[in-house]
Protein backbone atom coordinates (compact mmCIF):
# COMPACT_ATOMS: atom_id res chain seq x y z
CA UNK A 1 0.00 0.00 0.00
CA UNK A 2 1.42 3.37 -0.86
CA UNK A 3 0.66 6.95 -1.72
CA UNK A 4 2.51 9.90 -3.12
CA UNK A 5 2.17 13.57 -3.82
CA UNK A 6 4.03 15.93 -6.11
CA UNK A 7 4.20 19.59 -5.25
CA UNK A 8 4.81 22.02 -8.09
CA UNK A 9 4.56 25.81 -7.80
CA UNK A 10 7.11 27.22 -10.22
CA UNK A 11 4.67 28.63 -12.76
CA UNK A 12 3.34 31.29 -10.40
CA UNK A 13 3.11 34.97 -11.27
CA UNK A 14 5.89 35.89 -8.82
CA UNK A 15 8.28 33.47 -10.53
CA UNK A 16 7.35 34.87 -13.92
CA UNK A 17 8.07 38.41 -12.74
CA UNK A 18 11.43 37.31 -11.32
CA UNK A 19 12.47 35.56 -14.54
CA UNK A 20 11.46 38.65 -16.53
CA UNK A 21 13.65 40.89 -14.34
CA UNK A 22 16.57 38.46 -14.61
CA UNK A 23 16.17 38.33 -18.38
CA UNK A 24 16.25 42.12 -18.74
CA UNK A 25 19.34 42.37 -16.53
CA UNK A 26 21.13 39.71 -18.58
CA UNK A 27 20.25 41.27 -21.94
CA UNK A 28 21.46 44.69 -20.82
CA UNK A 29 24.69 43.21 -19.44
CA UNK A 30 25.27 41.29 -22.69
CA UNK A 31 24.80 44.43 -24.81
CA UNK A 32 27.13 46.58 -22.68
CA UNK A 33 29.89 43.99 -22.56
CA UNK A 34 29.68 43.02 -26.25
CA UNK A 35 30.29 46.63 -27.30
CA UNK A 36 33.08 47.05 -24.79
CA UNK A 37 34.89 43.85 -25.84
CA UNK A 38 35.32 45.20 -29.38
CA UNK A 39 36.57 48.57 -28.15
CA UNK A 40 38.95 47.06 -25.59
CA UNK A 41 40.53 44.58 -28.02
CA UNK A 42 41.15 47.26 -30.66
CA UNK A 43 42.71 49.57 -28.07
CA UNK A 44 44.84 46.74 -26.68
CA UNK A 45 46.13 45.90 -30.18
CA UNK A 46 47.00 49.54 -30.89
CA UNK A 47 48.67 49.96 -27.48
CA UNK A 48 50.60 46.63 -27.73
CA UNK A 49 49.05 45.66 -24.39
CA UNK A 50 48.56 41.97 -23.66
CA UNK A 51 46.83 42.94 -20.43
CA UNK A 52 44.11 44.78 -22.36
CA UNK A 53 43.81 42.06 -25.01
CA UNK A 54 43.75 39.44 -22.25
CA UNK A 55 41.01 41.32 -20.48
CA UNK A 56 39.11 41.66 -23.77
CA UNK A 57 39.40 37.91 -24.37
CA UNK A 58 38.17 37.23 -20.88
CA UNK A 59 35.29 39.67 -21.36
CA UNK A 60 34.40 37.87 -24.60
CA UNK A 61 34.06 34.62 -22.66
CA UNK A 62 31.88 36.54 -20.24
CA UNK A 63 29.62 37.69 -23.09
CA UNK A 64 29.29 34.08 -24.20
CA UNK A 65 28.67 33.07 -20.61
CA UNK A 66 26.01 35.74 -20.16
CA UNK A 67 24.33 34.60 -23.37
CA UNK A 68 24.43 30.97 -22.19
CA UNK A 69 22.88 32.00 -18.87
CA UNK A 70 20.12 33.93 -20.65
CA UNK A 71 19.39 31.15 -23.15
CA UNK A 72 19.39 28.47 -20.46
CA UNK A 73 16.98 30.54 -18.40
CA UNK A 74 14.66 30.76 -21.41
CA UNK A 75 14.87 27.00 -22.00
CA UNK A 76 14.25 26.32 -18.32
CA UNK A 77 10.86 28.06 -18.51
CA UNK A 78 9.52 25.71 -21.18
CA UNK A 79 6.75 23.44 -20.00
CA UNK A 80 7.25 19.65 -19.88
CA UNK A 81 6.58 18.12 -23.27
CA UNK A 82 7.04 14.73 -24.91
CA UNK A 83 10.10 12.90 -23.61
CA UNK A 84 11.19 15.91 -21.53
CA UNK A 85 8.87 15.27 -18.60
CA UNK A 86 10.74 17.77 -16.41
CA UNK A 87 10.99 20.34 -19.20
CA UNK A 88 14.44 21.73 -19.92
CA UNK A 89 15.26 23.02 -16.43
CA UNK A 90 18.61 21.21 -16.34
CA UNK A 91 19.89 23.42 -19.19
CA UNK A 92 20.73 26.00 -16.52
CA UNK A 93 23.14 23.47 -14.96
CA UNK A 94 24.79 22.88 -18.34
CA UNK A 95 25.10 26.65 -18.83
CA UNK A 96 26.83 27.08 -15.47
CA UNK A 97 29.20 24.21 -16.29
CA UNK A 98 29.92 25.63 -19.75
CA UNK A 99 30.56 29.03 -18.20
CA UNK A 100 33.23 27.57 -15.95
CA UNK A 101 34.85 25.66 -18.82
CA UNK A 102 34.95 28.79 -21.00
CA UNK A 103 36.76 30.63 -18.25
CA UNK A 104 39.35 27.87 -17.87
CA UNK A 105 40.05 27.77 -21.62
CA UNK A 106 40.39 31.55 -21.70
CA UNK A 107 42.80 31.45 -18.77
CA UNK A 108 45.06 29.01 -20.61
CA UNK A 109 45.26 31.23 -23.69
CA UNK A 110 45.95 34.36 -21.62
CA UNK A 111 48.68 32.69 -19.56
CA UNK A 112 50.43 31.32 -22.66
CA UNK A 113 50.62 34.73 -24.32
CA UNK A 114 51.72 36.48 -21.13
CA UNK A 115 54.58 34.03 -20.48
CA UNK A 116 55.71 34.36 -24.10
CA UNK A 117 55.93 38.15 -23.77
CA UNK A 118 57.93 38.11 -20.55
CA UNK A 119 61.13 37.43 -22.51
CA UNK A 120 60.70 40.54 -24.65
CA UNK A 121 57.97 42.84 -23.32
CA UNK A 122 56.96 45.42 -25.97
CA UNK A 123 56.50 49.11 -25.28
CA UNK A 124 52.99 49.71 -24.00
CA UNK A 125 50.90 52.86 -24.38
CA UNK A 126 50.26 53.29 -20.68
CA UNK A 127 47.73 56.12 -21.02
CA UNK A 128 45.49 54.11 -23.33
CA UNK A 129 45.74 51.08 -21.07
CA UNK A 130 44.82 53.26 -18.12
CA UNK A 131 41.81 54.85 -19.86
CA UNK A 132 40.36 51.63 -21.28
CA UNK A 133 40.84 49.71 -18.05
CA UNK A 134 39.08 52.50 -16.13
CA UNK A 135 36.16 52.21 -18.56
CA UNK A 136 36.17 48.44 -17.98
CA UNK A 137 35.78 49.00 -14.25
CA UNK A 138 32.62 51.03 -14.93
CA UNK A 139 31.12 48.57 -17.47
CA UNK A 140 31.87 45.45 -15.44
CA UNK A 141 30.82 47.08 -12.20
CA UNK A 142 27.49 48.13 -13.72
CA UNK A 143 26.92 44.64 -15.12
CA UNK A 144 27.70 43.04 -11.75
CA UNK A 145 25.29 45.43 -10.03
CA UNK A 146 22.52 44.51 -12.48
CA UNK A 147 22.98 40.79 -11.75
CA UNK A 148 23.71 40.99 -8.01
CA UNK A 149 20.13 40.64 -6.75
CA UNK A 150 19.33 37.73 -9.13
CA UNK A 151 22.50 35.80 -8.24
CA UNK A 152 21.29 34.78 -4.79
CA UNK A 153 20.23 31.14 -4.84
CA UNK A 154 20.72 30.76 -8.60
CA UNK A 155 23.95 29.06 -9.71
CA UNK A 156 23.32 29.97 -13.36
CA UNK A 157 23.02 33.71 -12.65
CA UNK A 158 25.73 33.44 -10.00
CA UNK A 159 28.18 32.33 -12.69
CA UNK A 160 27.37 35.40 -14.78
CA UNK A 161 27.54 37.71 -11.75
CA UNK A 162 30.86 36.20 -10.66
CA UNK A 163 32.38 36.93 -14.07
CA UNK A 164 31.34 40.57 -13.91
CA UNK A 165 32.43 41.12 -10.32
CA UNK A 166 35.84 39.52 -10.91
CA UNK A 167 36.29 41.53 -14.09
CA UNK A 168 35.64 44.78 -12.25
CA UNK A 169 38.28 43.90 -9.64
CA UNK A 170 40.78 42.71 -12.23
CA UNK A 171 40.33 45.85 -14.32
CA UNK A 172 41.36 47.83 -11.26
CA UNK A 173 44.63 45.89 -11.33
CA UNK A 174 45.11 46.83 -14.98
CA UNK A 175 44.46 50.49 -14.06
CA UNK A 176 47.23 50.30 -11.49
CA UNK A 177 49.70 48.71 -13.94
CA UNK A 178 48.78 51.26 -16.63
CA UNK A 179 49.36 54.10 -14.18
CA UNK A 180 52.86 52.86 -13.32
CA UNK A 181 53.83 52.41 -16.99
CA UNK A 182 52.45 55.83 -17.95
CA UNK A 183 54.08 57.84 -15.19
CA UNK A 184 57.43 56.02 -15.22
CA UNK A 185 57.74 55.40 -18.94
CA UNK A 186 58.93 51.87 -18.21
CA UNK A 187 58.25 48.73 -16.19
CA UNK A 188 56.58 47.19 -19.25
CA UNK A 189 56.97 43.75 -17.71
CA UNK A 190 54.06 44.76 -15.49
CA UNK A 191 51.74 44.20 -18.47
CA UNK A 192 52.27 40.42 -18.83
CA UNK A 193 52.59 40.17 -15.03
CA UNK A 194 49.14 41.72 -14.70
CA UNK A 195 47.86 39.23 -17.27
CA UNK A 196 49.06 36.35 -15.09
CA UNK A 197 47.48 38.01 -12.06
CA UNK A 198 44.19 38.11 -13.97
CA UNK A 199 44.52 34.39 -14.69
CA UNK A 200 45.19 33.55 -11.03
CA UNK A 201 42.18 35.55 -9.80
CA UNK A 202 39.87 34.07 -12.42
CA UNK A 203 41.00 30.51 -11.63
CA UNK A 204 40.34 31.02 -7.93
CA UNK A 205 36.91 32.50 -8.52
CA UNK A 206 35.96 29.85 -11.10
CA UNK A 207 36.79 26.82 -8.97
CA UNK A 208 33.69 27.09 -6.78
CA UNK A 209 31.43 27.58 -9.79
CA UNK A 210 32.95 24.58 -11.60
CA UNK A 211 32.70 22.37 -8.53
CA UNK A 212 29.04 23.22 -7.81
CA UNK A 213 27.99 22.95 -11.47
CA UNK A 214 29.74 19.58 -11.83
CA UNK A 215 28.07 18.29 -8.67
CA UNK A 216 24.63 19.28 -9.98
CA UNK A 217 25.36 17.78 -13.40
CA UNK A 218 26.20 14.46 -11.71
CA UNK A 219 23.01 14.48 -9.66
CA UNK A 220 24.67 15.20 -6.31
CA UNK A 221 22.75 16.71 -3.41
CA UNK A 222 22.96 20.54 -3.79
CA UNK A 223 25.58 22.00 -1.45
CA UNK A 224 23.09 24.14 0.49
CA UNK A 225 21.00 21.09 1.49
CA UNK A 226 22.10 18.89 4.40
CA UNK A 227 20.84 15.42 3.52
CA UNK A 228 21.16 14.15 7.08
CA UNK A 229 19.07 17.08 8.35
CA UNK A 230 16.38 16.15 5.81
CA UNK A 231 16.56 12.52 6.90
CA UNK A 232 16.18 13.50 10.58
CA UNK A 233 13.18 15.68 9.75
CA UNK A 234 11.44 12.90 7.84
CA UNK A 235 12.20 10.37 10.59
CA UNK A 236 10.66 12.73 13.18
CA UNK A 237 7.29 12.84 11.41
CA UNK A 238 4.44 11.19 13.39
CA UNK A 239 4.24 7.44 12.84
CA UNK A 240 7.42 7.12 10.74
CA UNK A 241 9.60 4.20 11.86
CA UNK A 242 12.07 4.09 8.97
CA UNK A 243 13.30 6.30 6.13
CA UNK A 244 14.98 4.76 3.10
CA UNK A 245 15.66 5.35 -0.57
CA UNK A 246 16.11 9.06 0.09
CA UNK A 247 17.26 10.87 -3.05
CA UNK A 248 17.76 14.62 -3.46
CA UNK A 249 19.03 16.29 -6.62
CA UNK A 250 19.00 19.58 -8.47
CA UNK A 251 16.51 19.76 -11.34
CA UNK A 252 18.01 23.13 -12.28
CA UNK A 253 20.23 25.74 -10.64
CA UNK A 254 17.21 26.97 -8.64
CA UNK A 255 14.87 23.98 -8.20
CA UNK A 256 15.48 20.80 -6.21
CA UNK A 257 13.61 17.49 -6.09
CA UNK A 258 13.26 14.67 -3.57
CA UNK A 259 11.96 11.11 -3.56
CA UNK A 260 11.76 8.96 -0.42
CA UNK A 261 10.08 5.89 1.08
CA UNK A 262 8.58 6.34 4.57
CA UNK A 263 7.67 3.26 6.60
CA UNK A 264 4.50 3.87 8.69
CA UNK A 265 3.22 0.57 10.18
CA UNK A 266 0.05 2.20 11.58
CA UNK A 267 -1.27 2.78 8.06
CA UNK A 268 -1.50 5.64 5.59
CA UNK A 269 -1.55 8.89 7.62
CA UNK A 270 -3.67 10.83 5.13
CA UNK A 271 -3.25 13.82 2.86
CA UNK A 272 -2.75 16.33 5.70
CA UNK A 273 0.40 14.45 6.77
CA UNK A 274 1.85 14.53 3.26
CA UNK A 275 0.90 18.18 2.68
CA UNK A 276 2.65 19.15 5.91
CA UNK A 277 5.81 17.20 4.99
CA UNK A 278 5.94 18.71 1.50
CA UNK A 279 5.42 22.22 2.87
CA UNK A 280 8.19 21.84 5.45
CA UNK A 281 10.60 20.43 2.86
CA UNK A 282 10.06 23.47 0.67
CA UNK A 283 10.16 26.10 3.40
CA UNK A 284 13.12 24.79 5.42
CA UNK A 285 15.20 22.87 2.87
CA UNK A 286 14.37 24.61 -0.46
CA UNK A 287 13.13 21.33 -1.96
CA UNK A 288 10.41 22.31 -4.41
CA UNK A 289 9.32 18.95 -5.87
CA UNK A 290 8.79 16.12 -3.36
CA UNK A 291 7.48 12.61 -3.98
CA UNK A 292 6.75 10.59 -0.83
CA UNK A 293 5.90 6.88 -0.87
CA UNK A 294 4.24 5.45 2.21
CA UNK A 295 4.96 1.81 3.16
CA UNK A 296 3.25 -0.22 5.89
CA UNK A 297 6.41 -2.19 6.60
CA UNK A 298 4.71 -5.52 5.92
CA UNK A 299 6.67 -6.28 2.76
CA UNK A 300 10.36 -6.63 2.06
CA UNK A 301 11.91 -3.70 0.24
CA UNK A 302 14.22 -4.71 -2.61
CA UNK A 303 16.98 -2.31 -3.70
CA UNK A 304 17.90 -2.58 -7.36
CA UNK A 305 21.54 -2.18 -8.36
CA UNK A 306 22.19 0.61 -10.83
Amino acid sequence: MGGHTHHCDHHSHSHGTRFSAQGRALVLAIACNAVFVVVEFICGFIAHSTALMADAGHNLSDVLGLFLAWWAMRLGRRRPKGRYTYGLRSSTILAALSNAMLLLIGCGAIAWEAVRRFSDPPCVAGLMVLAVAAAAVVVNGLSAWLLMASSRGNLNIRGAFLHMAVDAAVSMGVVMAGSVMYYTGGYYWLDPATSLFIVAIVLLSTWGLLRDALHLALGAVPTHIEIEAVRRFLASLPGVTDVHDLHIWGMSTTENALTVHLVIPAGHPGDAFIDHAVYELQEHFAIHHSTLQIELGQTTHVCSLQ
